[in-house]
């Protein structure tokens, strides 16, 4: 039943998601921005909903202006939790942009590339942050710089955090909101540190046959945690890097914990 189940799976998701292609890449193609934005947040609650992720959501996300949302990093389940609980944007390593398919749906869903390899990339990439911002988008990064096995949270590096120094119209330096994440619960049942590299995709795993497993493994429940902003107008942007790893370090241990 299990692999009736997974393959069941993948077929809807391809066929949500060949349905769904065209129809974000026409809102692009026109310009619809509103649509733009929203259509993939309605798209990943549908996957969501297929894989099997039960999404507990807590506090509100920051709506109505442009927000840099940094959270902690465990697999690629991330961008369909993450999509499905608010209408943003990613930023990401420019190698996502290669991969087939999901690179195409990184494209559609206005991902910010970036090149890791050159630093010399950093204060362009910084400024393409901070454009997307002034213009009201949501933009998430991934400030750990790599996914891990889901039981802690690794250092937050600060380089494009910088971005935030734009100010909005009131002249207020833009938010920046932590968000946590964590896997709690396998068929309803709690999820131990064994279990979590079943979702936990990191270090030499390779995609597809994980994905496969995942699958296998059933049901998900997941919370994730919109904490209160930040802002560069009382910190300098290593502080603030500090200071959200620790909300967002604190927001995951009290999820697996089971304190919600």
């Amino acid at each position: 039943m299990a692999r009736l189940r997974a393959v069941f799976i993948i077929v809807g998701f391809l066929v949500i998601t060949l349905l769904g292609m065209p129809v974000q890449w026409l809102f692009l193609k026109l310009r619809r921005r509103a649509a733009a934005r929203s259509f993939p947040n309605r798209y990943h609650k549908v996957v969501a909903a297929l894989f099997g992720m039960h999404i507990k959501v807590i506090g509100q996300p920051v709506t109505g202006e442009g927000v840099l949302m940094v959270a902690n990093h465990t697999s690629w389940a991330d961008i369909v939790i993450f999509s499905a609980v608010a209408p943003l944007s990613f930023v990401a390593k420019t190698e996502v942009a290669r991969w087939p398919l999901f690179g195409t749906l990184a494209r559609l869903q206005r991902t910010v590339f970036v090149e890791r390899q050159r630093r010399s990339a950093t204060g362009e990439i910084r400024d393409a942050i901070r454009d997307r911002l002034l213009e009201g988008d949501i933009l998430l990064l991934f400030p750990e710089g790599t996914s891990h096995d889901g039981n802690s949270v690794l250092p937050f590096k600060s380089s494009l955090l910088g971005a935030a120094e734009a100010r909005l119209a009131g002249g207020a330096h833009v938010k920046v909101q932590p968000v946590s994440t964590a896997f709690t619960s396998l068929h309803g049942l709690p999820m131990g540190r064994e279990n979590r590299p079943l979702f936990a995709w990191y270090g030499d795993m390779e995609m597809v046959p994980h994905l496969w497993e995942a699958l296998l493994a059933g049901p998900l429940d997941v919370v994730v945690q919109f904490h209160e902003p930040l802002s560069l107008d009382r910190m300098d942007r290593k502080s603030l890097a500090a200071r959200a790893q620790e909300i967002v370090q604190t927001g995951q241990a009290q999820a697996l914990a089971g304190h919600y």
